[in-house]
């Protein structure tokens, strides 16, 4: 019962049943690290069965998935239910955060007000508009967008619950007023938002500890642990190494399995939905951004990486490597910076990530290790 990272694992669904839907997925972790729009559709599939990298292009413009600012001053994906509540209870502590800034860019709330209303009329009958197109809209009534000024008031009209993300139009995303692209938001009070929000962490990434919950939900100690008395006998509770966890009560160990491993992408909820990220790290070789660094310099074509946040190679659950892919002519090529010797069937695990990979981009994988 000590294995924490393959308890997380399974929490997750990186190893086990996969979600039939993405859809599903999303549902499970609540909230999923989105500024990396193609990584996150990646951490998606990993926990998807047969997810292609069109058919979550396909969900998103649908607005079935949303991507906004919720939680963290960072983009999620999230589910147009879970939209309202989220936003109405980690919202005012993400403009909490951001009042110094907003003070150096001459943003106030009587701006904020002015700028939501213009996004609301340029928006309005369904007419998505790129975040250019909408510094025009500000320009053109006498609301400077300069510099940093336009995505902040665009971030402040998406805490706001005034625009959420719209349809892309090419490769360029688009916002979209959040009462045209969810039809009914799911409204709680704020201690039910808490529980809930408590709940689906720990059961869908525990093993976690009440400080993993805090830096991952925004909100303040005292609401965690509000929120885990609240969960009552739904949540576990364990103490390994002098750490005390939390957990799904229903969750079972997870059986003793093949060795698999996963290429991750950027702040994917496995590396960064945690404070202490001690426990996928391997043991005989600790994180040392020093030696990632190294890493990248070690030849002309080797990857550079120096956070654990970045695109890892985790076999069992445990950072090993970095990696990235090219789009090459007829497929895509993967390459892998292990940081230390990988066994035979570890790099059979690898090689078999690197399938999955091919699969759901629909292109042929070619895999170098580096």
């Amino acid at each position: 019962m000590t294995d924490i990272a393959a308890r997380r694992l399974q929490a997750q669904r990186l190893t086990g049943v996969p979600f039939t839907s993405p859809l599903d997925a999303v549902r499970w972790l609540t909230a999923v690290q989105a500024q990396d729009y193609g990584g996150a559709k990646w951490a998606l599939a990993q926990r998807s069965r047969g997810t292609t990298d069109v058919e979550l292009d396909r969900l998103f413009d649908a607005g079935d998935i949303l991507r906004t600012h919720v939680l963290r001053p960072t983009w999620h994906f999230v589910l147009p239910e879970d939209i309202g509540w989220l936003l109405a209870l980690t919202g005012p502590r993400v403009r909490a955060g951001l009042v110094a800034r907003n003070r150096e860019l001459e943003i106030d709330d009587h701006v904020a007000a002015r700028a939501g209303e213009l996004f609301t009329a340029a928006l309005a009958d369904g007419r998505p508009l790129t975040r250019p197109e909408l510094g025009e809209v500000l320009k053109s009534a006498g609301v400077t967008p300069e510099g940093q000024r336009l995505p902040h008031l665009l971030l402040r009209a998406e805490l706001d619950a005034v625009i959420v993300s719209g349809p892309r139009r090419g490769k360029q995303f688009t916002y979209a007023l959040l009462e045209e692209r969810v039809a009914k938001a799911r409204a709680l009070d704020r201690d039910e938002a808490v529980a809930e929000l408590t709940l689906r962490y720990f059961r869908s990434h525990g093993p976690a500890q009440v400080q993993d919950f805090v830096w991952w939900s925004g909100l303040r100690m005292a609401d965690a642990r509000a929120g885990i008395a609240l969960a009552g006998g739904a949540l576990d509770h364990q103490t390994i190494e002098g750490k005390d966890y939390w957990f799904d009560a229903a969750a079972h160990p997870p059986k003793q399995a093949t060795v698999v491993a996963h290429l991750l992408p950027n702040y994917d909820e496995y590396t960064v939905a945690y404070r202490d990220r001690a426990e996928i790290l391997h043991a005989d070789q600790p994180f040392d951004p020093a030696l990632f660094a190294r890493a990248g310099t070690s030849r002309s074509s080797s990857i550079s990486f120096a956070s654990i946040l970045s695109n890892v190679v985790t076999v069992g659950g445990r950072v090993r490597g970095s990696w990235r892919r090219t789009v090459a002519r007829g497929g895509v090529r993967v390459d892998v910076q292990p940081l230390d010797r990988f066994k035979r069937a570890e790099t059979a695990a690898v090689e078999d990530a690197a399938g999955r990979l091919g699969r759901f981009l629909e292109r042929l994988v070619e895999l170098r290790w580096l």
